[in-house]
């Protein structure tokens, strides 16, 4: 029998005695993904004053010590929802986009399990962008102006009367590689013919959208309906080299606080931006359960909104989560339960990560290089260091991926966090691994 929703604090406010009595340790929870993302949701759970156990599938070789990994795709839902049944776990928190897509959270709710992370038609917000466009459009949520065509004539003779740069936007999932910003007319076509004519990414639609200006930013909120819980703002770095150089990547560093952003600005996209999507979704019928990620930016004009995921970003969350303070697992019942949120407590320090990347990356790259230096790195408690892409044997870290680690450095500023985690950067040696060195550049 599926166990019920657990207590909503991490230590009951019964006091007896004068001593306070702590809930065992007697939660499991299921992690569903295996990149940096779920190792910094694994690292935050193991801090949890509830949780006993926690699974993680498919996981990868830094989060096997934190968590048992489970042999089973994320995208194999049934299946893990029969394991989640066979090992009676108490919560699943879904990381990546794709399963969320698959319908994860639809199979597991049907089954009486509890899950964090929104329903398939809510993960709409990410999986197309042109549903996005036309729920800010409608809930007059500001963006960029923009059109989407499924023919590439039509989407051609657009581009060909407007201005450059343009932006042209895959409208499904292409694994933060969707996104293409060409600067002359002869980019543009070539861009179109990959996308409508030759299917890189499968049969889709592609959003046309005008140029915007000025620092991007990352707003994640823990979501329940139309209840919103904002989190620390962060900032990615997308290109691959240094000097927003290259080609875009699923990130390349992140930093938290934002000096540029002020409490003002903070406030606007809460409650202009964030809390009006939440509502327009529950006025459409697909209410948002988890964490609704804005991808802002502060043009000349006001904060716009460059795109929606329905889940936390990557690698965001790995300098976010490290500054938070409250029991993460609590939370994560709140909005699965749709219960009373705990206060929600961050540190008042910085955090900045630097991903360490197979050469090559984005593009082809090679595997199955050593990486040596990372248990010496961590012997700084304010080095924490996330896998992104590893795997193990006999012993050793091995890369296994285009971003390999993020090397995450914390302190009471963000140049002691950017020292500390530069440090940290140089004990890992790899003869395979490349890293920008700006990360936070704009504002240091």
């Amino acid at each position: 029998m599926q166990p019920g929703p657990e207590g909503r604090s991490a230590v009951f406010e019964k006091m007896v005695k004068g001593v306070e009595i702590e809930l065992p340790k007697d939660v499991s929870v299921l992690v569903v993904g295996g990149g940096g993302r779920c190792h910094a949701i694994v690292d935050a759970l193991s801090r949890s004053s509830r949780v006993g156990k926690i699974y993680c599938a498919p996981g990868n070789a830094g989060i096997a010590p934190q968590a048992e990994c489970v042999p089973i795709k994320d995208t194999a839902v049934e299946e893990l929802r029969d394991f989640a049944l066979a090992h009676a776990v108490n919560l699943t928190v879904v990381g990546p986009e794709v399963s969320l897509a698959a319908g994860i959270t639809d199979v597991f709710r049907a089954a009486g399990l509890r899950i964090f992370g929104p329903s398939k038609a809510a993960a709409t917000i990410e999986s197309s962008k042109d549903f996005a466009k036309r729920l800010m459009e409608k809930y007059n949520v500001p963006t960029a102006a923009y059109r989407t065509f499924e023919e590439y004539s039509g989407a051609l003779e657009y581009v060909r009367d407007g201005s450059f740069p343009v932006v042209l936007k895959y409208d499904g999932l292409a694994a933060g590689k969707g996104v293409v910003i060409p600067e002359t007319f002869e980019e543009a076509e070539a861009t179109l013919k990959d996308m409508l004519l030759d299917d890189r990414f499968g049969k889709g639609k592609v959003v046309v959208e005008e140029f915007l200006t000025g620092p991007e930013f990352s707003f994640m909120c823990f979501v329940d309906g139309e209840k919103v819980w904002p989190m620390a703002l962060s900032q990615d770095h997308k290109r691959a080299y240094e000097g927003d150089k290259g080609p875009n990547t699923g990130g390349m560093g992140a930093y938290s606080p934002l000096p540029f952003i002020t409490d003002e600005d903070r406030e606007y996209a809460l409650e202009k931006i964030m809390k009006p999507v939440a509502a327009g979704m529950m006025a459409e019928g697909c209410p948002f359960k988890g964490v609704l990620y804005g991808g802002l930016m502060k043009t000349p004009s006001g904060i716009k909104v460059i795109e929606f995921n329905c889940r936390f970003g990557d690698p965001e969350t790995e300098v976010v989560l490290p500054l938070l303070e409250t029991d993460i697992y609590e939370i994560f019942s709140a909005v699965a339960d749709g219960t009373s949120m705990p206060e929600i407590r961050w540190k008042e320090r910085a955090s900045m990560g630097f991903v360490m990347a197979s050469k090559g990356y984005p593009g082809s790259y090679e595997k199955g290089f050593e990486i040596e230096g990372i248990e010496e790195a961590l012997k700084d408690p304010d080095v924490r260091i996330y896998h992104m892409g590893t795997a193990a044997n006999d012993g050793r870290i091995y890369t296994a991926g285009g971003r390999v680690l993020m090397v995450i450095g914390s302190g009471d500023t963000l140049l002691q966090a950017r020292d500390k985690a530069l440090e940290a950067v140089g004990k890992i040696k790899c003869d395979n691994l490349f890293w920008r060195r700006d990360i936070g550049w704009r504002v240091l």
